[in-house]
């Protein structure tokens, strides 16, 4: 019989908590465009509208600052273009956006986008070895030429890391030159507190999945008074800047799972961060020389309660993540949205991590759920793991010098 999964994982997705995947079930039975005239679609609608009330007030915004994508990527995507595009078309001479240098690739690759295609300059403000923003960077850049500036995103908490950012700061000093900010908190909504009135940003984004919500619907969370070039076109769903029918069961099961986050956000913040500060500990009991990436500090305020992001000298992560899979404990190697490519991780070389390093390392992310088994589970796997792993880097590097030598007395002869 197989032994149960330990989903280390969370980061990734979560699973749906019961009262959204409720929610989301009692929609699926109901017929109704929330576009439309007649009575199931005036109750359709009445269903998006208390949905979007009600993560309105969970989130500290007004419902019309509420407008509902498919997705954190799309919600990303939606912030950086449209705010750009406005931007430009009221001030050509706004071309550059700064972002930091450890974005998720939802920024990341529409950044790229926007400089190949757009005309965009985009500036990556460096963070430090902890993986946090250098605000006196991010003052440089602006100050050498605000009004050249269209806007500004800086993420809410690192996904890989966990490292918690400045973004008080990074509103402070954009605020004093009228450039907007825009914050991916998809990693922070649920697991420290957010409020968007509060922070001073300009426009957030939040993913379903992220917090115990269904998949393929999120939200940016934009003020009304922030104007927005349209990604999509078509029915002018969204105030007209996010068309497209809304997926009634999925905004139902979205706005139950982020009310009831934001709820429980500081017991699951007290009790998540417990879990993974003695997850740290233990492993590095069995595992001396490993190494907690990101900021150790010891609130929220510092670290996203359910990161723990580790490297394990002398092991390549991917043979690593597949060994504990093997014995179905399941954990990352960095961001989801990269699995399966080949390539380093651009957050930990930002942060000045010895490519060697990089490759050795591996998150674990709790969420709801997420218990001591899990951890007991995890401890006991590791140290035969990691030695497995080093012993195959080992006779891998060995091979590689065999095979080097055979080339060199070839060539030679």
């Amino acid at each position: 019989m197989n032994s149960p999964v330990t989903y280390l994982d969370h980061a990734a997705t979560t699973p749906m908590i019961p009262e959204a995947l409720a929610a989301m079930t009692e929609h699926l039975r109901t017929l109704g465009n929330p576009s439309s005239l007649h009575t199931s679609g005036r109750e359709a609608r009445r269903v998006v509208e208390e949905a979007r009330e009600t993560i309105a007030q969970a989130l500290g915004s007004r419902p019309s600052d509420v407008v509902f994508t498919a997705g954190g990527t799309e919600s990303d995507n939606l912030a950086l273009k449209g705010m750009y595009w406005s931007r430009r078309a009221g001030d050509p001479g706004r071309r550059r956006i700064l972002a930091s240098a450890i974005e998720h690739h939802a920024v990341l690759d529409p950044l790229h986008w926007l400089t190949t295609e757009a005309g965009a300059e985009v500036e990556y403000v460096p963070v430090d070895g902890l993986g946090r923003l250098q605000v006196d960077a991010l003052r440089d850049g602006i100050e050498r030429d605000p009004e050249s500036v269209a806007l500004v995103s800086v993420m809410w908490a690192n996904n890989e890391v966990g490292t918690v950012q400045p973004l008080a700061e990074v509103v402070r000093l954009a605020q004093a030159h009228g450039i907007p900010v825009h914050t991916d908190a998809v990693q922070a909504v649920g697991q420290l507190p957010v409020d968007f009135a509060a922070s001073g940003v300009d426009a957030l984004t939040v993913s379903a999945h992220k917090l115990g919500g269904p998949a393929g619907v999120g939200a940016l969370v934009v003020r009304r008074e922030l104007a927005l070039t349209p990604v999509l076109h078509g029915g002018g769903q969204e105030r007209d800047v996010r068309s497209g029918t809304l997926n009634t069961p999925a905004i139902a099961g979205m706005a139950a799972a982020v009310e009831l986050a934001v709820k429980r956000q500081p017991e699951f913040a007290a009790e998540t961060a417990a879990l993974r500060d003695s997850l740290v500990a233990r492993v590095r009991e069995v595992v001396p020389d490993a190494v907690l990436n990101g900021d150790p500090g010891p609130g929220i305020e510092h670290r996203l309660p359910g990161n723990a992001h580790l490297t394990f000298p002398g092991c390549d992560g991917d043979l690593l993540l597949m060994l504990l899979d093997a014995q179905r404990i399941e954990c990352s190697t960095g961001s989801a949205c990269s699995a399966g490519v080949p390539e380093v991780s651009h957050v930990l070389l930002a942060m000045g991590i010895s490519e060697s390093h990089v490759r050795g390392s591996l998150r674990f992310s709790l969420g709801h759920g997420s218990s001591k088994g899990d951890v007991d589970r995890l401890v006991e796997a590791i140290g035969p793991a990691v030695e497995r792993a080093r012993a195959a880097g080992v006779a891998d590097r060995r091979g590689r010098a065999a095979r080097g030598a055979v080339r060199d007395d070839e060539g030679g002869s």
